[in-house]
């Protein structure tokens, strides 16, 4: 451009603020313009810029903005506009009134005179540049580069990283396509973003090298240049007619370790995406600072990709824990029921999952004068086992309230797990009691109820099959005869399996021997101590139920 005839150029420079970066912004050229794409003279990557978001045109002593019919907006001092005659402190916004800032300086603000001085040094450098040579020099290449370095790190999000790479490499690399794969769960890479020169994106990549790929990703070099017409053999046909010269091709490379220590000898570079672009023009990498460039995107590319993966992940673990915390909470909620009072027996009990949720339930129903107890232990741990436990729960709390045979009540949900084919079973204890003293009792592959009474202890042999695990199975009930000042205990195989420091059972036997205790709490205290504090390994459930003695009505309160 000549400067005669635009000659106040030189002289209007801008600060840009965004958080704690500060930068001058020197007009080198009319219009300037703003917005993402890497075609613009001030290239802002935020997701409320628009590609194409404004311009400053400077027209004799006037700055003018205009707004390019962007999707957020423009704003001069917090008001939005179209077009707006700027004057000296304006604060100019794009797309959001809490986004970076463009400021007009007045001339003699000192905050800012030194970076005004810097700024007119490298616009006098590139008009003599531009005076000199039509292609960029070294130095050009290599300021333009750390504009986009800057304009990469403020990208948020693996999509934006992403395409404001491609968007960089392609006009860095004058390519006319580019590509970015990275490596699923099982390694393999796929596809993550296509892109043309003119911003467009391209869903898949039939037409690319995967052989030049390997190569890359298998080579010692940072990046891959590849001439296809001296490399006919390892390119595919598709390419070659295509016209396709030139494939650059650069592996995205994590550090880990790879044994016990910390030390180099332990660490290597795991593979985890590439970065490929092609194009028909054969390229000129003689520069040092050409191939200085690609280094340092091969570099800093792959950890600005794996940053902002590893946010993704973060940001979905976070998601999970939220999430599981409110399961949780259901469950517990679940769990927590008002234990009703009976005129002839009281209910204790106690329920810790191993995990947030568990597969462990219980429930204590009144109905028709008879106290129903549930104890469930769904197989596998986790929000899976969970999910069922509380679908067990509510069709057992229908059927025993509606005072269904116990026989009737297995049948069903065994029926229910086998037709839906869940790959899941449960073992499952089922008690109706009577004011009589009157116990039937139900056993489906659980551990066997314990009695105490005057006489001592005495289990409950009667037993079935789990529920779930065979199509038609036939289940039958027991009964025994309380007498007043009898408790039944009933655990899951979490509180006879918990182990100790060395790996020994709690066993049926210290249950035998727990269960002598009047209440449930010291039983618990007793597995706890046994287990000198190894963390369970299963959801660890205990019920009592104490048997007073009729009282000549079965009140519920």
């Amino acid at each position: 451009m000549d400067s005669a005839e635009f000659p106040q150029i030189r002289e209007l420079s801008m600060q840009l603020i965004d958080g704690v970066s500060r930068r001058m912004i020197t007009i080198e050229r009319s219009p300037f313009l703003i917005g993402r794409s890497p075609q613009c003279d001030l290239i802002l990557p935020a997701s409320y810029v628009s590609r194409n978001h404004a311009q400053i045109t400077v027209d004799g002593m006037k700055v003018i903005l205009e707004d390019t019919q962007s999707s957020h907006g423009t704003f001069v001092n917090g008001e939005r506009v179209s077009r707006r005659l700027l004057q000296p402190r304006d604060i100019i916004r794009f797309g959001s009134l809490e986004g970076p800032e463009l400021r007009w300086e007045d001339e003699n603000s000192q905050s800012s005179s030194s970076l005004t001085i810097l700024a007119k040094i490298q616009a006098q450098m590139r008009a003599q540049l531009q005076g000199l040579q039509k292609q960029p020099s070294d130095l050009e290449k290599l300021r333009w580069f750390l504009d986009v370095a800057r304009n990469l790190n403020s990208a948020a999000g693996v999509d934006r990283v992403l395409t404001s790479l491609l968007e960089s490499t392609l006009v860095l690399a004058k390519a006319e396509r580019g590509y970015v794969f990275l490596a699923n769960a099982e390694g393999v890479l796929e596809l993550a973003l296509g892109m043309d020169a003119a911003g467009g994106v391209l869903k898949a990549a039939p037409e690319v090298s995967r052989t030049i790929m390997r190569q890359a990703i298998e080579g010692e070099d940072q990046f891959l240049v590849t001439d296809t017409l001296s490399a006919r053999s390892s390119v595919p046909a598709s390419i070659l007619a295509q016209n396709i010269r030139k494939i650059i091709c650069i592996p995205f490379r994590r550090l880990r370790q790879t044994g016990p220590h910390t030390g180099a000898e332990s660490q290597s570079t795991h593979v985890f995406g590439v970065l490929y672009l092609e194009s028909r023009v054969l390229p000129e990498l003689d520069s040092p600072v050409d191939q200085d460039l690609l280094r340092t995107i091969a570099r800093e590319a792959a950890a600005l990709v794996d940053n902002a993966q590893l946010v993704v992940i973060e940001d979905q673990a976070r998601q999970q824990r939220e999430e599981l915390q409110i399961a949780a909470e259901i469950q517990q909620g679940m769990m927590s029921l008002q234990i009703p009072a009976f005129s002839f027996a009281s209910v204790q009990a106690r329920s810790v999952p191993c995990s947030a949720v568990g597969g462990d339930f219980f429930d204590v129903i009144p109905s028709s004068g008879t106290l129903n107890v549930a104890l469930v232990d769904v197989s596998g741990k986790g929000i899976s086992a969970a999910i069922l436990a509380a679908t067990l729960q509510g069709m057992l709390y229908v059927q025993l309230q509606a005072q269904q045979p116990l026989q009737a009540i297995a049948s069903a949900t065994n029926r229910y797990l086998c037709r839906k084919n869940i790959g899941k079973y449960a073992t499952m204890l089922l008690l109706r009691l009577y004011e009589d003293g009157t116990l039937e009792y139900l056993n489906c592959g659980h551990i066997q109820p314990r009695v105490c009474s005057d006489q001592g202890i005495s289990r409950l042999p009667t037993a079935n099959i789990p529920v779930g695990l065979l199509n038609g199975a036939e289940y039958s009930t027991g009964i025994v005869k309380l007498t007043p000042g009898s408790r039944v205990v009933l655990v899951s195989d979490g509180f006879t399996e918990a182990e100790d420091p060395q790996g020994e059972f709690f066993g049926e036997d210290r249950l035998d021997a727990a269960a002598l205790c009047m209440e449930l709490e010291p039983m618990f205290q007793s597995m706890l101590e046994f287990c000198a504090g190894k963390p369970a390994g299963d959801d660890c459930t205990i019920l009592q139920i104490s048997y007073s003695g009729p009282t000549g009505a079965a009140a519920v309160q």
